[in-house]
């Protein structure tokens, strides 16, 4: 059986409009158990921003930023490459290790949010799965 990025992924996706503070992105984070947030982008339906742990730590706490006085817009990432939802989770794997990042929002065949998949859900699917033949398409 081939395992896809549609079988792990996270879904819904949690979504946190730009102008919303720092503050608030990481309680939202915290109480959802969850280290990245997606960003709507106006006036642009299937393109997004993300918020993640990284963006915290390198743009906000090593530069002492206050979190309440920061909002998400001025620390977001906004070149976001996006997953589809048919892709193996070698080629998840392979676009996230080439692209440096451990979070993809996953998109259809419109480019509409379907699902959000991270390092730590493929490291799911390797522990509960195995390598079994087919695993990586």
């Amino acid at each position: 059986m081939i395992h896809t990025v549609k079988d792990w992924m996270s879904s819904p996706v949690v979504v946190i409009d730009p102008d919303s503070s720092v503050s608030y992105a990481l309680t939202l984070m915290r109480r959802r158990d969850i280290r990245s947030l997606v960003v709507p982008l106006e006036g642009f339906p299937t393109q997004f921003g993300i918020i993640t742990t990284t963006d915290i730590r390198d743009k906000l706490i090593a530069f002492d930023r206050n979190p309440a006085e920061t909002t998400v817009r001025q620390i977001m990432t906004t070149s976001v490459i996006t997953a589809r939802q048919e892709w193996s989770l070698k080629e998840c794997s392979l676009a996230m290790q080439e692209h440096r990042v451990n979070h993809l929002p996953v998109v259809d065949e419109t480019n509409n949010l379907v699902g959000m998949i991270s390092t730590t859900d493929l490291f799911m699917a390797a522990e509960e799965v195995g390598w079994e033949e087919g695993f990586s398409g």
